[in-house]
């Protein structure tokens, strides 16, 4: 299925982002190059029976920390060190 002026523009409407003709044109171009690519891709000999790749790199071995549990820091600790403090909470100022 080739992609038209008119289902772009459709599908511009549709997602309220009209779109200028130069626009229009460099979004059918985009998609030009895309099947052209996937083309290629799906003229390569017996494509089907090439295992998708789960990473870039064979050899890739993920190492992961060992979790550490520690103590956290007292409440009373924390709000010692804050600057304006309402019961249990620290005051910020408003940010719009």
């Amino acid at each position: 299925m080739k992609f038209t002026k008119e289902m772009v523009d459709d599908y511009a409407n549709k997602l309220l982002i009209g779109l200028t003709e130069e626009e229009n044109k460099m979004v059918l171009d985009e998609f030009e190059i895309i099947e052209k690519n996937i083309n290629i891709i799906n003229n390569i000999e017996d494509i089907n029976k090439i295992e998708p790749m789960t990473h870039a790199l064979d050899d890739l071995e993920i190492n992961l920390a060992e979790d550490i549990c520690e103590d956290s820091v007292s409440i009373d600790d924390a709000l010692r060190n804050a600057g304006q403090v309402e019961g249990r909470e620290i005051e910020i100022p408003k940010v719009i």
